[in-house]
């Protein structure tokens, strides 16, 4: 007999689906409610339902709560599958361009033709991933806990892959120390160049639940280590991320005000209560004097449907952006330790505060001259982000001349009324800048087409590009919780002043106008006088300035007439006359004359006064 081969079966084609709609539909399966409920009245005449049993004993179910599971069960297994972030990304870019450190010893890729094909994976298989990575074969990373542990994948200087890394935090989880060792994975000692850190969530607003989670115990974390909090974020949430600080658990309770009078568009308050459960109102119908928990209020929130969550959110975060802004533009926000980057940093001075008489530790007031290189935003990347948000306008200030593309801004609201306060950033190309939409109305900036745009974008990058910013700052470092008290009051936030030879210097600024009287809290024989241009500088920004030559008085910011103005008060009436030779200009206000210095020539009138003249 001839011996003939069998042919060889044809080659499966893999069709699987990595989604977790199987537990999904488990879940429905066993708790949908299908069984039928018998309604009754107890003794008190109160409404009560009890689960339907028939003659013989067996449950009741209610065939039209069967049909609803059914279908939406039919409904759900032919819906397309949900892809995890993990093969989403894998399928996107290309295995080939992603290099993949994770735990897991198989995975399903899509070879050239479009077949799936099923890959083993080991531990030799993460180390040639890494390895690909830092050397620049493949430019995208994904890496997780098993993953990221006991490597580095920063821009190190002795790799060949030296690109800034641009780190997204997707899934960060519950713990806070997980999510630091993750970021410092990208963020090391001898590194060309520092990554970008860029939390991801969707557009559900509830998710920020968990996210504000990790904001609070990075904080946390951060506090216990060093006593620098910056230690724990990284600078990554802004204080208005945090749901359960001090700040939004204010801002809740100003939204249950809100809530009871009726002045929120999201909810009602009976729909509230009805949906989330939470009894904010007594028999009377009168508010309670404690209110649930943020933490109960945020679980609740979860429940409601995506777009009620939306709008209550929208409102919540409004309240918190309110409070957030207010204590920082009166100096009272505490932002733990904020970094500033300078290209060079010197120091010029250097006065001893205070010796401790037992340990023998010091407290210096460091003058410090720092240099910075601007680093504009180019004309590329602004475009990219004008062309992914339909909202921007292009905008040019008919005055000074210079360009910034308006996009929106989280809203602030008025707290006893609940009206919006729409706002909108103006980003520049050196810094952004928040404006109220009725503020914005009124200035000088007016909307101009693309080309326009780009043409003064580009003159204004190319002026910056090469710029070098000088500015003299006073630093407040060594052991400072014996003087703490002695500090200005109007600036409580750490400094950190980083070159890029790596010194770094750690304390609190102190501002000239404050200086003298630093000096004169501590009991130190040291006069420092102001220039005028300093001076001016100083209550522009806000700041009181007090002065005893020629004479004692107090030089501050105040309001007049919508517009602000700088003011002298405590001033010797009997010289009056002198003031305004000098410059100064009076008007008499509710019968009481005041006096002030003209805005546009404030340096040299306030040089006339100190009698500085060059």
């Amino acid at each position: 007999m001839e011996n003939r081969r069998k042919p060889a079966p044809p080659a499966t084609t893999l069709d699987i689906n990595c989604d977790c709609k199987e537990y999904v539909i488990d879940y429905l399966e066993r708790a949908f409610p299908t069984r039928q409920m018998r309604v009754f009245k107890d003794d008190t005449d109160t409404l009560r339902s009890i689960p339907m049993v028939d003659d013989d004993g067996h449950p009741v179910y209610n065939p039209e709560a069967e049909a609803a599971r059914d279908e939406l069960i039919e409904t759900l297994c032919a819906m397309p599958p949900i892809m995890s972030a993990l093969d989403a990304l894998l399928e996107h870019f290309g295995h080939d361009n992603v290099a993949e450190v994770t735990g897991r010893t198989k995975r399903l890729i899509t070879a050239s033709d479009g077949r799936q094909k099923l890959e083993s994976r080991s531990a030799r298989t993460s180390q040639v991933e890494a390895a690909a990575f830092m050397a620049g074969r493949k430019r995208i990373l994904v890496f997780s806990d098993a993953g990221g542990t006991g490597r580095s994948y920063h821009a190190s200087l002795d790799a060949v892959n030296q690109e800034q890394r641009v780190h997204f935090l997707l899934e960060p989880g519950w713990r806070a120390d997980r999510a630091i060792q993750g970021l410092g994975r990208t963020h090391r000692t001898h590194q060309a160049s520092t990554p970008l850190f860029r939390p991801v969530t969707t557009d559900c607003k509830g998710e920020l639940r968990f996210t504000s989670t990790i904001a609070r115990r990075l904080d946390t974390l951060g506090a216990l280590t060093r006593g620098q909090r910056q230690t724990g974020g990284q600078g990554l949430f802004d204080p208005a991320d945090n749901l359960e600080s001090e700040y939004a658990c204010a801002a809740l309770l100003t939204w249950f005000d809100l809530l009871a009078g009726g002045k929120l568009a999201s909810i009602t308050l009976d729909e509230f209560m009805e949906r989330t459960g939470l009894e904010l109102v007594d028999q009377d119908g009168v508010m309670k004097d404690e209110m649930p928990p943020i933490q109960r209020w945020l679980n609740r929130i979860l429940a409601l449907p995506i777009a009620r969550q939306n709008s209550i959110f929208d409102e919540f975060l409004a309240l918190i952006e309110t409070r957030v802004e207010a204590a920082r533009d009166a100096g009272r926000l505490d932002v733990g330790v904020e970094t500033i980057l300078v290209d060079k940093a010197t120091v010029v001075d250097d006065v001893v505060l205070r010796t401790d008489p037992q340990t023998g530790a010091t407290s210096h007031l460091l003058t410090i001259e720092i240099e910075r290189r601007r680093n504009p935003v180019s004309l590329d990347r602004i475009l990219r982000i004008a062309d992914g948000d339909s909202s921007v306008a292009y905008m040019m200030n008919r005055k000074s001349g210079m360009a910034a593309l308006r996009t929106r801004a989280r809203s602030l609201m008025e707290e006893k009324e609940g009206i919006p306060i729409p706002r909108v950033e103006l980003m520049r190309p050196t810094r952004n800048q928040y404006m109220r939409e009725q503020d914005l109305l009124e200035s000088s900036w007016e909307i101009v087409d693309r080309d326009a745009f780009a043409a003064v974008w580009e003159r204004e990058v190319e002026a910056a590009r090469d710029k070098v910013d000088s500015e003299t700052l006073r630093l407040a470092t060594g052991l400072l919780l014996p003087i703490w008290s002695a500090l200005p009051s109007d600036h409580l936030a750490v400094n950190r002043i980083v070159d890029q030879e790596g010194r770094a210097w750690l304390g609190r600024l102190v501002f000239d106008d404050h200086v003298s009287r630093l000096f004169a809290k501590l009991g130190i024989d040291r006069k420092e006088d102001l220039p005028a241009d300093a001076i001016a500088k100083a209550v522009a920004a806000g700041r009181s300035i007090d002065i005893s030559h020629p004479f004692a008085l107090t030089i501050k910011r105040s309001l007049v007439n919508g517009s602000q103005r700088i003011e002298l008060t405590g001033y010797p009436h009997e010289r009056l006359a002198w003031f305004k030779a000098a410059g100064c200009f009076t008007e008499i206000i509710q019968y009481r004359t005041r006096l002030f210095v003209p805005t546009a020539s404030a340096d040299a009138v306030l040089a006339n006064i100190l009698g500085q003249q060059g």
